[in-house]
């Protein structure tokens, strides 16, 4: 096949490791040949072109800023983005007809992009479902329903429907989303809406005793601390005010330890926190060096997944995958409407409480407290045999494949 990838995430190789490259890897190791759209935002400097991998060719497609910029820019930089996507397509692949159409959400503006590829080459059209917008957006109170701010939501909820419309398989990270798009979407039929979860390329992560001890030298954490690690998007659906808030419950723990890694919108909320406070067994962290984040994170003893409790759609984020490689068990913190803790919680590779009631959280922590190393141990290596048996990206590239092909 040959097979169309349109992202809002930008890439210059298709050998980066993330859920999206690692499946095409797959794709192109068994014989399939791909093509993928990425933005290079406005502030790289860089101009629209191709660069080609072997049997990967990848259409660098100049857009304004999207990521990492403020609402209003990124708003008309995803709007835009439709037209750039499509006029770049028609420009450097005009003789090229695919089989295969695949492309996650965000954004659903690409809804225009998908009609004409589907129209104009007779592709099939799998949509991988990662974020349900505009509501996100209306939950954690970032748009309205009514007034001005309405007609946008308005706008947006439109471009939800074409690209569900569009889309002969709709491909769901859980159950819970599965549930949730046929509600709120009852013109679509139950058969074309599947589970097709977040997957990686599985890789051993865990780390030796000794450079572990290196490791947790190498950054000032404590050696025998219980050591909790936050890495990932540091934004509004993260809840980092109730973060803050149980951070600051365990401040005269003197077992635990928490490490946060990552950047977003609200690092600066963090930063402060930790500037004002003077907490002693946390630790902030902007960024890490690729090879020293793998280590470090494998160097922790419980992984940690926050969401806003007012999320009403049920969110299912890809930074489990790393903690499950790292062999780790994981604490989720969450509205109750994922089902991102019921499947730790099934797989007995960790704990969930609600992301609203500082008094759950610390019972967690007293929990895992009081819990034998050795046990802990076991049920990270319980998570890691669920990644193999259900997250590995093998598995989901056979599962799209023989729907493409039987299809």
């Amino acid at each position: 096949m040959r097979i169309l990838f349109l992202t809002l995430c930008s890439y210059n190789s298709v050998q980066n490791r993330d859920i999206y490259m690692d499946l095409l890897r797959v794709f192109m190791k068994n014989g399939h040949e791909v093509y993928i759209v990425s933005p290079a935002e406005r502030r790289t400097g860089i101009q629209t072109g191709m660069i080609q991998e072997g049997n990967c060719h990848i259409l660098r497609v100049r857009t304004g800023n999207i990521q990492k910029t403020n609402v209003i820019e990124k708003g008309i930089s995803t709007v835009l983005l439709e037209a750039q996507f499509q006029k770049a397509i028609r420009k450097y692949f005009p003789d090229k007809s695919f089989d295969l159409c695949l492309y996650s959400t965000p954004p659903i503006t690409i809804a225009g992009v998908v009609e004409f590829v589907k129209r104009r080459d007779h592709a099939k059209t799998y949509l991988m479902l990662k974020d349900i917008f505009p509501q996100n957006a209306v939950d954690i109170g970032m748009m309205r329903k009514q007034g001005i701010s309405g007609l946008l939501y308005r706008y947006f909820r439109k471009k939800e429907k074409k690209l569900y419309a569009l889309s002969d398989r709709i491909g769901c990270m859980s159950q819970a989303n599965v549930d949730y798009v046929l509600k709120h979407n009852p013109e679509i039929p139950a058969d074309r809406v599947e589970i097709c979860p977040n997957s990686i390329e599985v890789q051993d992560c865990s780390v030796s005793s000794e450079n572990r001890k290196a490791m947790r030298l190498k950054y000032e954490i404590p050696l025998e601390a219980i050591v909790f690690v936050y890495g990932g998007n540091l934004g509004r659906p993260q809840g980092i005010d109730f973060l803050i808030q149980c951070l600051k419950s365990q401040k005269d723990n003197p077992d635990v330890f928490f490490l946060i890694v990552g950047d977003g919108t609200e690092f600066g909320k963090l930063d402060a926190f930790m500037k004002n406070e003077k907490q002693k067994n946390v630790k902030l962290m902007s960024r890490l060096p690729k090879e020293d984040y793998d280590q470090m994170v494998g160097s922790c003893d419980v992984g940690m997944l926050f969401l806003d409790y007012r999320f009403t759609i049920p969110n299912f984020p890809s930074r489990l995958l790393s903690y499950m490689q790292a062999g780790m068990p994981v604490l989720a913190v969450t509205d109750p409407n994922t089902d991102v803790g019921k499947v730790i919680e099934d797989g007995n590779f960790g704990w969930w409480c609600e992301s609203s009631q500082i008094p759950a959280f610390q019972k967690q922590i007293r929990q895992i407290c009081r819990m034998q190393k050795e046990v802990r141990q076991q049920m990270g290596e319980n998570g890691y045999h669920v990644l193999v048996s259900q997250y590995n990206v093998d598995r989901v590239c056979v599962q799209i494949e023989n729907w493409a092909m039987e299809a």
